[in-house]
């Protein structure tokens, strides 16, 4: 069964996708399921579909959240990064400088969820996009403050 509904899954997931190394891995994630399942389902043909369905369907959801947190952080540097003018001062750019500095030295998750606060995002929908649990979201975010606050009064060599 494995060799010949395999192919199948694995051609069905790579139109779906254009992309064949996911549905590779896609197909291979709904056999260890099948297998993890410990018995098989009344149509196992049908029920592989389904799964690798799913499995892609999350794909495609977890992308979509990482795009707009990417968004997000380009519109933050944009925003942050403006063309000096005349009237902005020397202390000001070093100062928008180690600021970036500082939360470029963020882990990922810390830098996503200030930038996301930043933005005006609310706590459920940061927990949403970062798919964390809203009623962790204000420690973590405490704890992120706190990393750029130590991360920022830390540096000495940025401007």
């Amino acid at each position: 069964m494995f060799g010949t509904e395999f192919r199948r899954l694995f051609r069905y997931l790579d139109r779906l996708s254009g992309e064949p190394d996911l549905a590779a891995d896609l197909a291979q994630e709904a056999f260890v399921r099948l297998h993890a399942r410990g018995t098989m389902p009344e149509r196992p043909e049908a029920w592989l579909v389904t799964v690798a369905l799913n499995l892609f369907r999350n794909v495609k959801t977890t992308r979509a959240r990482q795009r707009r947190l990417l968004t997000v952080a380009r519109a933050e540097s944009v925003l942050a990064d403006p063309a000096p003018s005349p009237a902005q001062t020397s202390a000001s750019a070093d100062a928008s400088a180690k600021v970036r500095v500082a939360i470029d030295r963020l882990p990922e998750r810390d830098r996503g969820m200030l930038l996301l606060l930043a933005e005006g995002y609310s706590y459920r929908d940061i927990a949403s996009t970062l798919e964390l649990k809203e009623a962790s979201i204000g420690t973590l975010l405490a704890r992120a403050k706190r990393a750029f606050r130590e991360s920022y009064e830390g540096d000495t060599d940025a401007p």
